[in-house]
């Protein structure tokens, strides 16, 4: 170990999920997958999963302080998970799956007690922050397969943090909220009109009506996925429309009464935008008709999806 460069070591649930967020940032010069706090040496992955030996999953990190600090490594850790889940993460549970900081020293045990009782009084989260600050132990390097699982297997790793529910928590208790002067100062007049005055822009002068590229349409302001173009047809209203959404729970439907009519609203639940209406006059099987706003939406194309942190959608256009 070189004077330039000191280790950081994380347990944030699975592994694979804990190397892409640190991987290439400047300053890290590598993310190695892990496992560690436990009583076995040289444990296999098997082991460790059956929650016999007492060890983590983790990552070590080989970083340069100076470039990188590593307080700015305990703000990107807190980002990647549950800090107030107790028994592991997400879908994945038990001791090999629980989070923890293992401080290497005590410059190191002082910013992580510094930066858990930060996140504690911030009011981020209802619940108790019970994410563990360990000292570090031995770290046993984990089989090669599991190593930058992101890159190697990308679709399979896309799938898992979606499915999992990691990526969606990100989303929803870790994405910047912003006030309506904030969103004022980034959205045209006709985007903050449409999602926070629920307002509706003209049919067949909006952006998206008659577009036709493959690829997904996301939340304008929170990025959350929304609709595919594969779900999308023309149904002659002059507004973008879809037979259904990516996810149905990303979706919330009220009723709607104002000027003079009885309609259902939809909402996006990360934003709390307006995004349109849903009507029961479409073509698939349910005959949901979503009429959405194209200014509430952003479009990612599928050249763009992995690059945009979208890959686990590539799979549609195959």
């Amino acid at each position: 170990m070189s004077d330039q460069y000191e280790l950081a070591t994380f347990a944030g649930g699975c592994f694979w999920c804990m190397v892409a967020p640190f991987d290439e940032q400047p300053g890290i010069k590598e993310v190695i997958s892990g496992y560690t706090g436990g009583h076995t040496e040289n444990p296999t992955y098997e082991e460790v999963c059956s929650d016999t030996t007492g060890h983590y999953e983790g990552v070590q990190i080989t970083f340069d302080p100076s470039v990188f600090p590593y307080k700015k490594l305990l703000e990107l850790f807190w980002q990647q998970i549950d800090p107030t889940d107790p028994e592991g993460q997400f879908n994945d549970r038990g001791q090999s799956y629980k989070t923890a900081i293992f401080y290497h020293n005590e410059v190191q045990r002082e910013l992580a007690d510094a930066s858990k009782l930060e996140l504690a009084a911030s009011g981020r989260f209802q619940k108790p922050i019970v994410t563990e600050i360990l000292p570090a132990g031995p770290f046993y390097r984990a089989e090669e397969r599991h190593q930058h699982y992101y890159k190697k297997n990308s679709f399979h790793y896309n799938l898992y943090k979606e499915g999992s529910g990691r990526a969606g928590f990100i989303r929803e208790n870790w994405s910047n909220r912003k006030n309506d002067e904030q969103l004022r100062k980034e959205l045209t007049p006709i985007q903050f009109e449409v999602t926070r005055r629920n307002g509706t822009e003209p049919p067949f002068h909006n952006e998206y009506w008659n577009h036709t590229e493959d690829g997904i349409y996301v939340d304008i302001i929170t990025g959350e996925p929304l609709f595919s173009s594969k779900d999308k047809y023309d149904a002659g209203c002059g507004w973008p429309s879809f037979t259904k959404p990516l996810r149905r729970t990303e979706m919330e439907e009220k009723l709607d009464t104002s000027h003079g009519m009885r309609r259902i609203e939809v909402r996006a639940k990360s934003s709390n935008s307006h995004l349109g209406h849903v009507f029961d006059d479409g073509p698939g099987p349910d005959h949901s008709r979503y009429c959405i706003n194209s200014a509430a939406l952003r479009f990612i194309p599928k050249n763009k999806l992995e690059e945009e942190g979208y890959g686990q959608f590539v799979s549609l256009f195959n």
